[in-house]
């Protein structure tokens, strides 16, 4: 649509201006694409082993309906934590810059990784995870850098990049705790003889990512270029050291400073881009977080019953679908239907995919785990892909919803806040559901099915609300 002269500068319809696309700084991008991939590898390796830990810890007692709600502890205590912690980081970062924040967030990835692998007790895997989200506020802060380093006419072609980034490492991660998980059992004539694996069987799968963190803090150290102009160190701070005050910055100066929070609380950053990132992320995280315990659970209890290793298959599979949806796919999508119409259309692909799931479970049962159920499983990898397109839309009204570039760095932080909470709840609503479904047998097992399809109604109806064109910062 064609950008009307006649809109006033500030409605929340007046599209970005047509232009040129400006070079996209590509060695700084990579970096960022690399970092990226650091919190889906950490977080998304412990999936296949999961419910596998929670049963050999003893926390259930046997109790096979109750490892829902332990796995679903597990997987949210990062993103509660996260949210804890995730504003204030995002907000220090533009004054203390983007680089410091970033190595922090790597250091506690990578050594809650390393303690993870070390627990055998579930509370000490627990706090491990806590560890891990508290310290770790890249997300919003890497989002900034890139629209930092960008601008409205190439900010699109960039985050079309992110999901893919984030799918990678979803892929790689499952993967890793998948294949590697129990090595001195799958691995005998290599690491049979491992007193220390035999110990920590879930060490190897958790060294992987957290030595890849341990490397990405090194990179970023050495090769990140700072975008916050004139931060204040950490010595500074701690010292009490002020910046100036706004009536000894020139006036010039004083339109690039952080907006308060307070005035960001507006309908266009918190009701459209903040709410619909977060209800986008509510249903992504608990497809994500049912579907390795659907799998691993026993077909007569209303799962498909495989193994750590096939879960990690599956998951890995559907990654790099995504990938090579994501890099071949979303720019095109984008350019044709606007962001928009394939941010809404993303979350329309959620209905099949929890359908899909008491579905597969029928086709389990009738004619057993085989090529009829892998297609099914096939077919709700491919609608989720459809999902994890909405990513990269959302990131672009999210960067367009900041009153100034100074501001970025607080919108993205609100935006990791709200999405921290859901990713928190997500997991133990899902999980917990999909426990007293089969315990209980609400809706023949399919209540939890039911709740997340209601949810992703809500999310479809609040994505409807965002503006056709993207708002000019």
């Amino acid at each position: 649509m064609a950008c009307n002269g006649d809109v006033p500068p500030g409605d929340e319809e007046t599209p970005l201006l047509k232009k040129p696309p400006t070079p996209v700084p590509w060695a700084q991008v990579l970096i960022l694409l690399f970092l990226q991939l650091a919190e889906p590898l950490t977080s998304q390796v412990i999936y296949p082993f999961t419910p596998e830990f929670v049963r050999n810890v003893g926390i259930t007692h046997g109790d096979e309906s109750r490892v829902g709600y332990y796995v679903g502890l597990i997987q949210s205590i990062f993103f509660a934590t996260q949210a804890l912690t995730t504003l204030h980081w995002s907000r220090l970062s533009g004054v203390v810059g983007r680089k410091p924040i970033i190595l922090i967030g790597l250091f506690g990835l990578s050594l809650s990784m390393y303690t993870f692998g070390l627990s055998t007790t579930y509370w000490g895997a627990v706090f491990s995870r806590s560890i891990n989200g508290a310290l770790n506020g890249n997300s919003g802060v890497i989002k900034s850098i890139v629209a930092e380093i960008t601008d409205p006419t190439s900010l699109p072609q960039v985050y079309a990049y992110m999901p893919a980034a984030w799918s990678t490492g979803s892929t790689v991660g499952p993967m890793i705790g998948g294949l590697l998980s129990r090595p001195a059992d799958h691995f005998p004539n290599t690491f049979g003889n491992s007193q220390f694996l035999k110990k920590y069987p879930y060490f190897f799968p958790c060294a992987v990512p957290a030595t890849f963190s341990a490397l990405a803090w090194v990179m970023t150290y050495a090769f990140l270029r700072e975008t916050v102009p004139s931060p204040v160190t950490l010595r500074s701070l701690l010292k009490r050291q002020q910046r100036p005050s706004s009536a000894e910055i020139p006036e010039s100066d004083n339109a690039e400073r952080p907006y308060p929070l307070r005035q960001l609380m507006t309908r266009r950053v918190v009701v459209l881009a903040v709410i619909n990132y977060g209800t986008l992320s509510l249903v992504d995280i608990s497809y994500r977080a049912i579907q390795p315990l659907f799998f691993s659970t026993p077909v007569n209890k209303g799962g498909l019953g495989l193994a750590p290793p096939a879960i990690g298959k599956i998951l890995a599979c559907s990654g790099i679908l995504n990938i090579v949806f994501q890099f071949t796919c979303f720019a095109r999508a984008h350019a044709l239907w606007g962001t928009k119409l394939v941010f809404v259309g993303g979350l329309l692909c959620a209905i099949p995919v929890y359908v899909l799931f008491p579905v597969m479970n029928a086709l389990a049962r009738a004619y057993g785990v085989g090529r009829v159920v892998y297609s099914a499983v096939a077919l709700q990898v491919t609608f989720g892909c459809g999902v994890s397109s909405c990513y990269g839309c959302i990131f672009i009204y999210i960067s367009a919803a900041s009153p100034n570039r100074a501001s970025l760095g607080a919108t993205n932080g609100l935006a990791q806040l709200l999405v921290s909470i859901m990713r928190a709840i997500g997991p133990a609503i899902s999980t917990s559901l999909f426990s007293l479904s089969l315990a209980e047998g609400y809706l023949g097992g399919g209540l939890v099915y039911t709740v997340l399809l209601a949810i992703s109604l809500v999310a479809i109806a609040f994505g409807t609300t965002l503006p056709r064109q993207v708002w000019q910062s």
